[in-house]
């Protein structure tokens, strides 16, 4: 896939584009987008767009680097992620030791950081020094479901893009659990009710994730008032809502156990 095939980023995919061929390469981005949007394929694309020779700006798909980008055999692409809760200060160290080596098949170094805003504080502020001065060339890709869970100096340095999930697919049948937990929410349903809907709607992790996305997605709908919904709710309990949907998510993210973390969630919002 290259950049022109992301139909609900169209005009990121543009602005990428006329960045790219303008020369206008920044060393360092924030990706950030729903758990059901997949961030790690955007950042690649990104990518051959970057070092594509023979569709600068886009990527074609067919060239040597971006065959070898898609296969994840790219011999200066280097992938982080979480070990475990959280990405941890001696991963970026070694990270930060090979984007220091000059580039073995091309003119740039490429990183991508998956799970970002689980960084801990130390490892953040590792990464800052590289941020701070990075070796000319070098293209860091930060990927993140909310990018505020960042040091502000981190998300200073970077330019920050947000995937557009509204043409995504979440599943039909967790969009539709999302939009009955937020209804029995505004009605004052008790525990045990919400409880009985998260079990409809929620047999695994992944059901979780695509809850917390459905919930927070039609949180964010009745804030610009797309959702008539919204009327019915003070502003600063829809933001607390958020809030809590966001809590919700870094316990998944740091795998505890998904029915506790999601019935912590409804107990807090008023179930």
């Amino acid at each position: 896939m290259s950049l022109n095939n992301w139909t609900a980023d169209r005009k990121l995919a543009e602005r990428i584009r006329s960045s790219v061929t303008a020369g206008n390469v920044f060393h360092a981005y924030i990706i950030e987008g729903d758990t059901c949007v997949d961030k790690a394929a955007f950042a690649k694309d990104m990518l051959k767009a970057i070092m594509c020779r023979e569709n600068p700006g886009m990527g074609c798909d067919e060239c040597i680097d971006c065959r070898k980008i898609a296969h994840d055999n790219y011999e200066d692409l280097y992938f982080l992620e979480s070990d475990g809760l959280s990405v941890k200060d001696e991963a970026v160290f070694q990270l930060q030791e090979k984007l220091k080596l000059k580039p073995s098949g091309g003119s740039r170094n490429l990183a991508v950081i998956k799970d970002a805003d689980t960084m801990t504080v130390r490892a953040q502020n590792r990464l800052l020094k590289t941020l701070e001065e990075p070796t000319p060339g070098t293209v860091i890709i930060l990927l993140s479901e909310n990018r505020d869970n960042l040091l502000e100096t981190i998300r200073s340095r970077c330019v920050a893009y947000r995937l557009n999930s509204l043409e995504t697919d979440l599943n039909q049948l967790q969009m539709e659990g999302a939009s009955v937990i937020v209804e029995a929410v505004m009605e004052g349903e008790n525990f045990h009710r919400m409880k009985e809907l998260l079990g409809r709607y929620m047999k695994s992790r992944d059901d979780a994730f695509q809850l917390l996305d459905g919930m927070e997605r039609i949180y964010r709908d009745f804030l610009v008032g797309k959702d008539l919904r919204g009327r019915l709710m003070k502003r600063e309990n829809i933001f607390r809502h958020i809030e809590l949907i966001e809590e919700a998510r870094r316990d998944l993210v740091m795998k505890v156990n998904y029915n506790y973390a999601m019935k912590n969630l409804i107990i807090k919002i008023g179930g």
